[in-house]
């Protein structure tokens, strides 16, 4: 690709021609103008002639396919640049692997006040247990150290962390030996972050911001709250992506509203809600998702964070204020809680005003025809993470291990939730799962159970305008005259359309459809190269190879 001209950028009007621009607007399109941040114009190379000679900049795609830039609707970024900077654990093959990698890291860093890392699973190890106390003081040489799970729902840690926290041995979660869940995983995870200086915080957040941007994507959506992380983390990472080119960062506070007051509170602080995970149950993984029936391997139905009444109680506050509100539900249980709590507000307030609010559930695995109707009737936006299903999904996997084959192939239905009209906003939850919107895209499309996919269409749209649309605005995430200039060039194969039924796929290839064709996101196939990123018609990633 070419480009010319050095006027400031904030003053160029970009014409980008000679590749294949996906657009509603027109199917076929080969070229775009950007004007003042805005796409002001789409169509064909020969119509592009007209606006050559008035453009400030003119960018030779030389083949390159132009998208909406991605939105992820769920993503923790201080904790993604920690892990993006520190100990990442989740590529970790066994137990012993682990503590080889805690051993290097606590000597590569000799004077950290605490040591942290991410990311084991030991549902993956042959092992299959989780480390001991006493293993993990020995890799790190008795220091303070704190490892999450995968899930961030629970964490190993050893004795020199709990004696900064020696109140936690009498609180909710706690094992002699085991993971902390809880509360007791609250408060270590509170002694951890306070050892995080503000200079390591904006590195890490600088860190998950620019890997966002190196992989196409213009928008997080960042799950924040005072059971995550803390209200300086939360607006110290605001102020950043308001100062300094990036991401767009759109935030939510997840914290009960009960009246007028709480919710200026949360918007003074920034956010655009009440919303993210706050939490109405935990994680699979960890135990901790609130279900119906006991878990298949342990004899108990996990945690219940909220109950009908206290979620219609935030729902109605929230709506009251015009704020928007969410909550984090994973298990069966937890989503029937929800659900009824939405309803009992709806009871209250009218059921228009409760879907004008465009109230939001983040995660919604373990959904069932019921709960599937109740979105659609109250408007619940679903903001599903379809890497879960990728990585844990499959007969032989961790679902699978904790629910029993029958009811894990029940989780993540995308298919029955599009059928039914509920909109869904794509995320990775990161550092739970990877920054990576194309294998995002990919997992949802090639779903472990076949009857839950969707086209790679719907899912692009999904996590590109449906995760605008999580946050309120309908006039973005796709490009046509009047969006927002967000969008990112890509070098990739050839363009096709992929969707469950061939026979929709066999007529969307067809000329005379006009569908837009993405790249082929078949298992096995390379995904597309991310060569540029542009935020309101600005250049905040470059390919430099």
């Amino acid at each position: 690709m070419t480009e010319s001209t050095d006027l400031p950028r904030e003053h160029r009007t970009t014409l980008l021609r000679g590749g294949e621009v996906h657009s509603p607007a027109d199917p076929f399109a080969t070229a775009m103008v950007v004007e003042r941040g805005h796409i002001a114009w789409v169509g064909s190379e020969g119509a592009a002639d007209a606006f050559a000679g008035g453009v400030d900049e003119t960018v030779d795609l030389d083949g390159a396919l132009v998208t909406p830039a991605f939105t992820d609707a769920h993503v923790h970024t201080t904790a993604t640049g920690l892990t993006l900077t520190g100990l990442d654990l989740s590529g970790a093959r066994s137990l012993a692997e682990a503590l080889r990698l805690v051993r290097v890291h606590s000597a590569a860093h000799p004077a950290g006040r605490v040591l942290m890392g991410h990311g084991w699973d030991a549902s993956r190890w042959p092992e299959r247990r989780h480390p001991s106390r006493a293993e993990l003081d020995e890799a790190s040489g008795g220091r303070p150290l704190y490892l999450t799970r995968i899930d961030v729902h629970s964490a190993v840690v050893t004795t020199a962390l709990l004696d900064l926290v020696p109140q936690v041995t009498g609180l909710t979660g706690y094992l002699p030996d085991g993971p902390l869940t809880e509360a007791a995983h609250h408060a270590v995870r509170a002694a951890a972050h306070a050892a995080v200086t503000p200079a390591q915080r904006e590195a890490a957040q600088r860190a998950a911001l620019e890997r966002a941007a190196s992989l196409g994507i213009g928008t997080v959506h960042e799950c924040a709250g005072p059971d995550i992380s803390d209200e300086e983390d939360f607006t110290a990472l605001l102020a950043l992506a308001g100062s300094a080119p990036g991401p767009r960062v759109v935030g939510y506070w997840a914290e009960r509203v009960a009246d007028a007051k709480d919710a200026r509170r949360v918007r003074e602080l920034g956010a655009a809600g009440a919303a993210g995970d706050l939490f109405a149950d935990g994680s699979l993984g960890s135990h901790t998702a609130h279900l119906h029936a006991p878990y298949a391997d342990a004899d108990h139905r996990g945690s219940a964070h909220l109950d009908a009444a206290a979620v219609a109680a935030h729902v109605t506050a929230c709506t009251e204020a015009g704020l928007q509100a969410g909550f984090h539900a994973i298990g069966d249980a937890a989503l029937t809680a929800v659900v009824d709590g939405v309803r009992a507000a709806a009871g209250t307030l009218g059921l228009a005003r409760v879907r004008a609010a465009r109230h939001r559930v983040e995660h919604a695995e373990m959904l069932t025809p019921d709960t599937i109707a109740a979105f659609a009737e109250f408007g619940l936006t679903a903001s599903v993470q379809p890497a879960f299903d990728a990585a844990w999904g499959g007969d032989e996997g961790m679902y699978a291990q904790r629910l029993g084959v029958e009811r894990a192939r029940t989780l993540n239905p995308y298919a029955a939730l599009l059928r039914a009209g509920v909109p869904l906003a794509l995320g990775s939850d990161s550092p739970v799962t990877p920054l990576d919107p194309w294998g995002t895209v990919r997992a949802a499309a090639f779903h472990r159970t076949p009857g839950h996919r969707i086209s790679v269409r719907a899912a692009f749209t999904a996590h590109t305008r449906g995760g605008w649309r999580a946050a309120g605005r309908d006039d973005a995430g796709t490009l046509v005259p009047g969006a927002p200039a967000d969008y990112a060039l890509w070098r990739t194969g050839e363009l096709v359309v992929q969707a469950p039924d061939d026979r929709v796929a066999r007529w969307s290839t067809d000329p005379r459809s006009g569908t837009p064709g993405l790249p082929d996101l078949t298992p096995g196939n390379p995904l597309p190269e991310c060569l540029r990123t542009v935020v309101g018609g600005h250049t905040i990633w470059t390919n430099q190879s």
